[in-house]
């Protein structure tokens, strides 16, 4: 046998109908080559491993009412699922392939996100599909930044932003997004720039850190859990990765009683992590740049979505959009949240926490 040639190594067996490490999950993770595998995962309510479900598709699409010819941005690209049915209205074929582009017949849809792992995969998906750089364009921007946007396009006749995390960073245990798989406490949506929530934890007080838990999070054991945690630093303790912190957590609430305590931790485990994402990345002060550019964005009769996940996301966005209609400038806002239906809730479990509020340019 040739010592130069590389043994063969075979792959590793997918395990059962559930496995449980993120790697061995290929099937999940070549939707090209197993779809009866990805039809069946979604079929038992759950979503496919580096894949994502968007969220109150239809009733985006109502509300954006989008036909041929228009111009609309896509702020958090994501996965790409809710810019493919929009693609759609605006390329209603049944093959977008044989549509020769025309601009003024068909408009043009604008995509920005800040994740540089997920982006020119989305890219490719897309343009696989037919929609290709003439009618989507992709850039690598936060949403605060859709002013810039705006220098290119023009005024947008509608605007989507979906302010949730992507299951493809929540499962992916390399990006560090979730307590339920052992990875480094990263957090960041773009982690070629600022602080890891590691960092973050160590140089953070007390009392600055119970503020985040309660203002990000509502977290209610905020004292307890910022105190174990401070008290570990101080120790010369290092947390580092996902698992370590999800064991703080976990050790600040002994005090609690033994049929609560694996409920409690689990929320509050959820709540910590999402409280230091949105310090880490800034989400808060990202959200509010993009509502006090976005009037400005819009033509008149310009529509807006956005879908939220966190009351202090939601806040924001009411209290913008309120405001704005009692000024003038929006000519009509959502009176309520809309929230995901019951079939899709029961089919998609991360759907339950969504609420989806619009407005209307004057």
């Amino acid at each position: 046998m040739d010592q130069d040639q590389p043994k063969f190594v075979r792959r590793q067996r997918y395990k059962g109908t559930h496995p449980k490490s993120f790697t061995v999950k290929y099937k999940e993770l070549q939707p090209e080559l197993y779809a009866e595998e990805i039809t069946k995962v979604k079929n038992q309510g759950r979503t496919p491993a580096g894949m994502h479900r968007s969220i109150c598709v239809k009733e985006i699409l109502e509300i954006l009412n989008v036909i041929p010819g228009q111009i609309g941005l896509d702020a958090t690209l994501g996965y790409g699922g809710h810019s493919l049915e929009i693609l759609k209205c605006l390329f209603p074929s049944t093959d977008p392939l044989d549509v020769k582009y025309d601009k003024q017949k068909y408009g043009r849809l604008y995509g920005i996100d800040v994740d540089p792992f997920e982006l020119p995969r989305t890219r490719d998906r897309l343009a696989g599909l037919g929609f290709g750089d003439e009618k989507l364009v992709i850039r690598k921007l936060n949403f605060s930044g859709i002013d810039q946007i705006i220098s290119t396009s023009g005024l947008l006749n509608f605007v989507l932003a979906d302010l949730g995390v992507s299951s493809m960073q929540i499962d992916n245990p390399d990006r560090g997004f979730s307590y339920k798989f052992d990875g480094l406490l990263d957090l960041r949506l773009d982690p070629t720039t600022g602080k890891s929530a590691s960092t973050l934890l160590k140089n953070i007080s007390q009392s600055e850190l119970e503020k985040l838990l309660i203002e990000n999070a509502d977290e209610p054991y905020a004292k307890a859990i910022s105190k174990c945690i401070v008290e570990k630093i101080s120790q010369g303790v290092e947390i580092n990765t996902t698992v370590h912190l999800q064991k703080i957590i976990k050790d600040a609430l002994l005090f609690l009683p033994k049929f609560r305590i694996k409920e409690d931790v689990k929320k509050s485990c959820q709540r910590s992590f999402q409280a230091l994402r949105i310090e880490v990345n800034d989400e808060f002060g990202a959200l509010d740049k993009f509502l006090e550019k976005l009037p400005d964005s819009l033509s008149k009769g310009g529509r807006v979505a956005i879908l939220s996940f966190h009351s202090g996301e939601d806040r924001r966005v009411k209290k913008s959009f309120q405001r704005l209609f009692r000024e003038g400038i929006y000519e009509d806002v959502a009176p309520d949240p809309i929230r995901a239906s019951t079939e899709e809730c029961n089919t998609n479990p991360r759907a339950r926490s969504a609420k989806l509020r619009w407005a209307i340019k004057a």
